[in-house]
């Protein structure tokens, strides 16, 4: 058996988190989405199915995968949107093959053998595409506990959730890889993971009260900090003195975070490193927040918020949502974000007052006036950036930058 995990249409709900990446390397919870599947099935082989546009950077980063190529041989494909308990796993697992599985309607596993894998195909994006064939037989998941993500400001609500799940596949609980020096705290120490050569300072209080606290392998966390499960800090992050990390919060690697985070899913190598709140929100890899950044997540009417995703702006139905930031984009001192304001990849947002809610790929400006950032310059400046952190810009990254801006000029001429 081999695991395929796909991409469907729903991936472009999901911008601007998927324009440079896969649907299933976001992160929610303590791991990326397709971290959960992996880690469930150790020693089995997992391909990847995904748009077109993005197969040159797989390949280049998953070589040793195959990527929207089918082998001869039985699969379980697990939709990169779902979010599943063990239950499911549980569930998909016992049951026989020549199966889709439904959750409220929507496809999120399918257990097929080698000989019905001719049912499938792909569609004009590449997309793999699952067929109605009365050879499959249809499986309505029946229990509550498991859920398909719709946009981005789903991984965001179901976090916290995702956190205390995957605390269970965590190496263990109250674990601590170095001795923690006299006067850090520990609240229910049962349910807090510390990693290998982490160093957390005196003054350092962590509570796992309302849900557990993940911390990974080298991980610093300075004097006078809070952090409040569920939480997840993955490795070599460092977390500024003073912080206040509330529940339902996940940081990923290599990030450098200060001031006040609530409710928040930061994907990694980017910094929020000063005073500012960031709530109900979600930014990509590389972004930098400059000093005193804010956003709303709560409008004064508490009326429900609108944001923009795939073409329009919706409705969310939700009380809480702040910040939705894209790959390479940055803020100048000072910068206010309203509720539900998305940002695209490779701005630059600057400037008093509240920016527009929606910011498109490849802006540079704020309330006064948004220009075309130059191709050229965004590209050096990433350039940059990855070099601070001893990473370089593949030319497939590159060529995936220069497809987005192509769309982005067609857009706006």
């Amino acid at each position: 058996m081999r695991i395929g995990i796909f991409e469907d249409e729903f991936c472009h709900y999901f911008h601007p988190l998927t324009q440079l990446r896969p649907l299933f390397d976001l992160r929610c919870g303590i791991y990326l989405l397709r971290e959960k599947t992996s880690m469930r099935y150790p020693g089995i082989p997992v391909d990847y199915f995904v748009r077109d546009i993005l197969k040159p950077l797989m390949n280049q980063t998953y070589a040793s995968a195959r990527i929207n190529e089918l082998a001869s041989s039985s699969y379980l494909f697990i939709n990169a949107r779902l979010l599943a308990d063990s239950t499911f796993y549980a569930f998909i697992n016992s049951a026989v093959e020549g199966q889709y599985f439904l959750i409220e309607g929507e496809l999120a596993a399918a257990k097929l053998n080698a000989s019905q894998l001719s049912l499938l195909a792909f569609d004009e994006e590449g997309l793999l595409v699952f067929p109605n064939d009365n050879k499959i037989k249809i499986t309505n998941y029946p229990k509550a506990g498991s859920k398909m993500a719709h946009y981005l400001w789903d991984l965001i609500y179901e976090n916290g959730n995702q956190i205390i799940n995957d605390f269970q596949l965590s190496p263990g609980n109250g674990y601590c890889g170095s001795k923690l020096p006299e006067g850090v705290y520990l609240i229910e120490e049962g349910k807090i993971f510390i990693g290998n050569n982490s160093k957390i300072y005196p003054g350092v209080a962590i509570s796992a009260e309302n849900g557990p606290v993940y911390i990974g392998n080298e991980v610093t966390i300075m004097p006078n900090s809070f952090i409040e499960g569920p939480c997840a800090i993955e490795d070599k992050t460092l977390i500024k003195a003073g912080a206040k990390i509330y529940g339902n919060t996940s940081i990923g690697p290599y990030c450098k975070i200060g001031g006040e985070v609530e409710g928040s899913i930061i994907h990694s190598l980017s910094n929020k490193q000063h005073d500012g709140f960031l709530g109900h929100a979600y930014l990509g890899q590389w972004v930098n927040l400059g000093a005193n950044t804010n956003n709303s997540d709560l409008k004064n009417n508490y009326s429900s918020i609108k944001a923009y995703s795939n073409g329009h702006f919706i409705d969310t139905g939700l009380l809480f949502l702040g910040l939705i930031m894209g790959d390479h984009s940055k803020s100048g001192i000072n910068t206010m974000f309203n509720t539900g304001t998305i940002v695209g990849i490779m701005c630059n947002v600057f400037g008093a007052d509240f920016p527009p809610k929606y910011i498109s790929d490849f802006s540079w400006g704020g309330k006064n006036g948004i220009e075309r950032y130059k191709i050229e310059n965004a590209i050096e400046t990433a350039r940059i950036v990855m070099q601070r952190r001893k990473q370089t810009l593949t030319p497939e990254m590159e060529d995936l930058i220069k497809y987005w801006y192509d769309k982005a000029i067609n857009n706006y001429s």
